[in-house]
């Protein structure tokens, strides 16, 4: 019985161990970056778009091989170098409002890893599940390591995410279906 007793103390103490190589993010030093360009015969006047958020949370288990992030979609703001702010307030409000994002409905954008595969020094490939405008898909992110840095990228098709891409003049500027996902992660110390 002493010997059951103490294996188990001893797989409880194991596990804790494990738990507690889950680091937090820095949420105040890491962000995701969504780049979506023009499309269309008449593309020439409308405008790529850079928007950027912070992190709102999620951890890392180096030893397990898990992320899990979170993003506040509210919290995502267009940048647009070299657009005015009125135009900047109009992507704005349509990339939140119900015909993008429909953050009021979905306020959570959650990446969550399933596997990695080193592709190579400090490389890998993590494979996971993206929760996006209420709809969960698999999805693969390329990550790069560098004095504990952690950036990398990924495409997806907004359709594939019930996100019809916005289109303007009938269709002769819009946006593309594809855009790609940049992050630059910094974990916390505890």
């Amino acid at each position: 019985m002493t010997r059951v007793i103490t294996w188990a103390a001893a797989l409880l103490t194991c596990a804790g161990s494990l738990r507690a190589q889950a680091k937090p993010i820095d949420t105040e030093k890491s962000t995701m970056t969504v780049r979506v360009s023009k499309a269309g015969a008449f593309s020439a006047f409308g405008h790529d778009h850079d928007i950027a958020a912070l992190l709102s949370g999620g951890t890392v288990d180096l030893s397990a091989h898990r992320v899990e992030l979170r993003v506040d979609a509210k919290a995502l703001r267009v940048q647009d170098r070299g657009s005015s702010e009125k135009d900047r307030a109009d992507v704005q409000k349509t990339m939140l409002g119900p015909e993008v994002l429909d953050a009021e409905r979905y306020p959570q954008i959650v990446f969550r890893s399933t596997s990695a595969e080193s592709t190579g020094a400090g490389a890998w490939r993590v494979h996971g599940s993206l929760t996006l405008h209420g709809t969960s898909q698999p999805i693969d992110v390329e990550v790069l390591e560098k004095d504990g840095q952690y950036t990398g990228h990924a495409v997806l098709k907004q359709t594939d995410f019930g996100i019809k891409p916005v289109k303007v003049g009938g269709g002769a500027v819009r946006v593309k279906d594809e855009v790609r996902i940049e992050f630059d992660i910094r974990l916390g110390g505890k």
